[in-house]
């Protein structure tokens, strides 16, 4: 698994991940929806520290150097 992230991307991942899995996630009536919040963060945290992405990886985008 070779890294495809770049810097910047990562740490807007981290951000995203720490907001949404913060106390300050967004809350929905729908319980599927908090659920895909929930995952959502999860998977964006993990990409964060790995620097490696599956929809990158599949639409061959490599933007580590960037």
């Amino acid at each position: 698994m070779k890294q495809n992230l770049g810097r910047l991307d990562r740490i807007l991942r981290f951000a995203l991940a720490f907001w949404w899995l913060g106390p300050w996630a967004p809350q929905y009536s729908l319980m599927g929806l908090n659920w895909i919040i929930l995952v959502v963060g999860w998977i964006a945290l993990l990409e964060s520290f790995l620097g490696w992405c599956l929809l990158h990886q599949l639409m061959g985008i490599n933007n580590k150097n960037q």
